[in-house]
């Protein structure tokens, strides 16, 4: 019987923290404790666990005192701080909601050193880079140049891991996250927005041409690749962009959509957005296929999988 590990997910009822919780779980030595302050999150995506191995907090990693007494009543040995604020337009509503989660960062970080955790695992995006200057966009070459809020508290908050790395000896993984979609994913993205509109026929709305491009990863392709990380001690005190590499505008993702929904839906052109919507997007992602040692899913057969699990997107 191997020892028990003590987990913490913040951002536990969130679309990847809830889905990473969920496979984690299938290991009965695990013991995962999950946290969220239900901004966007929804107690729907907390899993039972397989082993009765998951327990969930309401709880605000921004808020000292939540957090701290979560910390207090278990010793954890790994943390994967997941909390944020998410969604395009939410970010640009909510500038300074964005920015107090740089509040919960040094929260995590500060009881995380305190408390002998063995590796801070935390979701940066691919909201770092800015406005592309270099495709693919890799972890060590390409210029961090964001200049929205989200992106550059996502920039801030890798800089605060190398900083407690450096002065109090705390180890960490950073995974610049790109477009992942999945069954539990909310409508406020694009594939799952795409696909509830699709089966009900109603219209796909496409900001300005549709000819920005994205790449867009398989929920189970970005959970599997940084439990392996997790477990097999890779990339520690590194960067490792976890995204799928197949980049796709979004006037054909829409048409993609609409074929594997067979769907009559109407493709309807919006003005563009005046900001947060970058041309493109694709990342280097040699560490995470090394990582998963395979292709990631490809898109159509990722729809296809969230076809068996519409319940959370209509």
């Amino acid at each position: 019987m191997k020892p028990s590990r003590q987990i913490l997910i913040t951002g536990g009822a969130g679309f990847i923290g809830s889905s990473l919780a969920e496979r984690l779980s299938e290991k009965s030595e695990y013991r995962i404790t999950l946290v969220d302050n239900l901004l966007t999150g929804t107690l729907l995506h907390v899993p039972e666990g397989k082993h009765n191995n998951i327990q969930f907090i309401k709880c605000d990693v921004n808020s000292f005192k939540d957090i701290s007494e979560v910390f207090y009543s278990t010793r954890f040995d790994w943390v994967f701080h997941y909390a944020a604020v998410v969604g395009v337009q939410r970010t640009l509503d909510n500038p300074v909601m964005v920015l107090d989660d740089l509040t919960g960062i040094a929260n995590i970080l500060n009881l995380s050193k305190n408390s002998g955790v063995e590796r801070v695992f935390y979701s940066s995006s691919s909201e770092v880079y800015g406005a592309s200057v270099e495709l693919p966009q890799n972890e060590y070459t390409t210029p961090l140049n964001s200049r929205l809020p989200y992106g550059i508290v996502k920039n801030v908050g890798e800089a605060f891991l190398k900083s407690y790395r450096k002065e109090f000896g705390l180890p960490y993984t950073i995974f610049r996250f790109f477009n992942t979609y999945g069954p539990k994913q909310s409508r406020d993205f694009v594939v799952s927005k795409f696909m509830s509109c699709a089966l009900k026929n109603e219209p796909l709305i496409i900001y300005g041409d549709g000819s920005q491009s994205r790449t867009f990863c398989y929920v189970d392709d970005n959970v599997d690749a940084c439990i392996r990380i997790a477990e097999d001690g890779m990339y520690m005190d590194d960067i490792v962009n976890i995204g799928s590499d197949k980049e796709i505008s979004i006037l054909q993702l829409a048409q993609l959509v609409k074929a594997v929904c067979n769907s009559t839906s109407e493709i309807v052109h919006a003005p563009a957005l005046t900001e947060g919507d970058m041309a493109r997007r694709m990342p280097d992602i040699s560490k995470m296929r090394a990582a998963l040692q395979k292709d990631p899913v490809p898109l159509e057969e990722g729809l296809r999988k969230i076809l068996s699990n519409t319940r959370f997107i209509l």
